[in-house]
């Protein structure tokens, strides 16, 4: 698919895309006015961890630090530390949980503590309150780890104190030479055995200060002055973003999935035949079925229809066609209206046109051009009477064009146009006009455009662009060209011009129809050159017989 191809799709969808984006945009708009404020409190911690005294850090003192402050990240928002912290504030447990999120700062030894809700005084409290808290709490886990170490080193610090005593006072009393050097001994292991235990007393009374402080409130939270959330504008235009993709996405689904024919190149695709014309679709008066060929000759429109009738005498040059079949692959798709405005055209250049309404199930010609419909094609299918179009071959407002109502509905349509008097009818026809246009039922619907087709020089099937399905034209095609018909092309009816692949239809209508005047001198000189080449061949008026 091309560019210009994809803006027109997107041209074509335009109100679906403005209607998907407001909407988006204001529910998103909605929603975040009316959503509660969400305020978030910052705290940043410092995880100091005391490392024993030398000349610089070691570098395994750093990495201890990385992992703590890890380790922190996780045991803050514990539960016990929440519990706690709720307690001392005086709320429920549950009232901050999931409102707290604490997170290491990459390559540092800081966390950064986070509170979030809609209290903003609340927040504040809980986001300072909470590193107290751990503190507290882990200072009293630290010394109860280390309390009945340090009781029991008491113990025996006394004890050997005791025994030192006891063996000092013994060596002052005795005076033998033996038991003087025993005793000496033995106050030498108390003392060494006193020293230790009191080497490893200190060494326990280290671990508490370090324990103490290597947790510290770097930067206190404050008061947030606005909310995080909702970002009204930012959700508002990433809502209007969304609803846009979202229907521009179903605008290419929709095409996607839409097996209409809608352009010249699906007609070709899906049955191989040439577009003749492309005519837009008649809005005015919400009348579809009006002669614009007669009553706006200078419309858009009706210079569609002298192009699709250029294109069909263009096409048989060698075999001028006489008998020409338009036919549709369902109803409604406008083939009356196109056989009527096409044999206007057709008589405007010279030509003595009869138009015959053979569609006997819904005729329409006569309404289209307001003529009595009690006598007609029927009337003169009449086994016992001569066949004729005398007093039944109607003049119209239009000079040179002439219709053959259907005359009242039969029973059996199908076998009058096939019977030998539909033959001789149509060649009394010829007999005094130089074309004869039939308007036919559709093809899928009944036979009848089918007995026809063997009859004619030449058959136009109607397509109702985005209406038509691909398969029914497909199948029309085939339907017609299994009966010998001579299909000349597709006449592509109803185009919208906000539709795509029909581009070249416009353009093609304001080069020739330009104000300049070159487009209006070459179309006159191709359409007289025409019309001298059929008024060459012009027949008689049309007589009584």
């Amino acid at each position: 698919m091309e560019l210009r191809q994809y803006a027109l799709l997107v041209r074509k969808w335009l109100w679906l895309i403005v209607v998907c984006t407001a909407v988006a945009g204001a529910a998103a708009y909605l929603v975040s006015k009316r959503s509660t404020p969400i305020y978030q409190a910052s705290a940043v911690l410092l995880v100091n961890q005391t490392t024993t005294p030398e000349w610089s850090t070691a570098y395994a003192d750093i990495l201890t630090n990385e992992r703590l402050a890890r380790t922190y990240a996780n045991l803050l928002t514990s539960q016990p530390v929440l519990e706690g912290t709720a307690g001392e504030l005086g709320i429920e447990p549950k009232a901050i949980a999931g409102m707290v999120s604490v997170s290491p700062i990459r390559d540092t030894q800081l966390l950064d503590l986070k509170v979030e809700g809609p209290d903003r005084k609340l927040i504040t409290e809980i986001a300072n309150r909470l590193p107290v808290v751990f503190s507290a709490r882990n200072q009293q886990m630290q010394t109860g780890l280390l309390g009945e170490s340090k009781a029991s080193l008491e113990r025996e610090m006394a004890n050997v104190e005791a025994d030192l005593a006891r063996t000092q006072a013994a060596l002052e009393k005795t005076t033998e030479a033996t038991e003087r050097i025993r005793l000496e001994t033995l106050v030498a292991q108390y003392r060494s055995t006193y020293s230790n235990l009191v080497h490893s007393f200190q060494q326990i009374k280290l671990a508490e200060v370090q324990s103490a402080n290597n947790l510290i409130v770097a930067a206190p939270a404050t008061v947030p002055e606005s909310p995080i959330r909702p970002r009204t504008m930012t959700n508002t235009l990433l809502a209007a973003v969304v609803g846009a993709m979202i229907a521009v996405g179903a605008a290419f689904l929709i095409e996607y999935l839409d097996d209409t024919v809608k352009s010249p190149d699906d007609v070709r695709r899906v049955s191989g035949l040439a577009t003749l014309g492309a005519i837009a679709r008649v809005r005015e008066a919400g009348d579809e079925r009006r002669l614009i060929t007669w009553s706006q000759s200078k419309a858009p429109e009706a210079e569609a229809y002298r192009t699709l009738r250029t294109n069909i005498q263009f096409s048989s040059v060698d075999k001028p066609v006489r008998t020409l079949l338009v036919t549709s692959s369902g109803p409604s798709e406008g083939k009356s209206t196109t056989a009527a405005n096409l044999a206007v055209v057709m008589a405007q250049t010279g030509q003595r046109v009869a138009l015959v309404d053979t569609d006997l199930r819904r005729p329409v010609l006569h309404r289209v051009f307001s003529l009595p419909n009690n006598v007609g094609l029927t009337t003169a299918l009449l086994p016992g009477e001569d066949v004729s179009v005398d007093g039944r071959l109607q003049p119209t407002q239009v000079e040179n064009l002439w219709v053959l109502t259907s005359g009242p509905v039969p029973p059996n349509p199908s076998e009058l146009l096939g019977s030998q008097r539909m033959a001789t009818l149509v060649g009394k026809l010829l007999a005094v006009a130089d074309l004869v246009i039939f308007d036919s039922p559709p093809v899928l619907a009944v036979t009848d455009a089918a007995v026809l087709g063997r009859q004619v020089d030449g058959v136009v099937i109607v397509v109702d662009a985005g209406q038509t399905r691909e398969p029914g034209l497909a199948q029309a095609a085939d339907e017609m060209r299994k009966t010998g018909a001579n299909v000349l092309g597709v006449a592509l009816n109803r185009l919208d011009s906000r539709s795509g692949g029909y581009y070249y239809y416009y353009y093609y209508y304001n080069y020739s129809y330009s104000g300049d005047g070159a487009g209006q001198r070459k179309r006159a000189a191709l359409q007289d050159g025409i019309g001298d080449r059929l008024r060459l061949s012009r027949l008689r008026k049309p007589s009584a017989n």
